[in-house]
């Protein structure tokens, strides 16, 4: 997974099935949209890093400290709203 897609051009519907794929690919399988990444049991803390790393890598957005909150990378469907929130402040300047 190394191709990035820009943020500012990704669709949701893209970051989603990006993000799945990632998850498909580090934890064996890809979870529901709305389901939780952490309560599966399959992932840990130092997973919650590598999605951060993956996150920023491949959308070209920047995680700063007041987005870190499971809330945001809990679900597919969280992780793609959070890069759908930064690409809209990111295309307001």
């Amino acid at each position: 997974m190394s191709d990035s897609i820009p943020a500012t051009t990704a669709r949701p519907a893209d970051v989603a099935a990006t993000i799945r794929a990632f998850l498909a690919e580090v934890v064996g399988d890809a979870p529901e949209p709305d389901e939780d990444i952490f309560a599966r049991g399959t992932v840990t803390s130092l997973f919650a890093l590598q999605l951060i790393a993956f996150v920023e890598n491949t959308f070209g957005i920047e995680v700063e400290p007041e987005d870190l909150d499971f809330a945001n990378f809990r679900t597919v469907d969280a992780v793609t709203a959070f890069v759908g929130g930064k690409r809209a402040a990111t295309s307001r300047g």
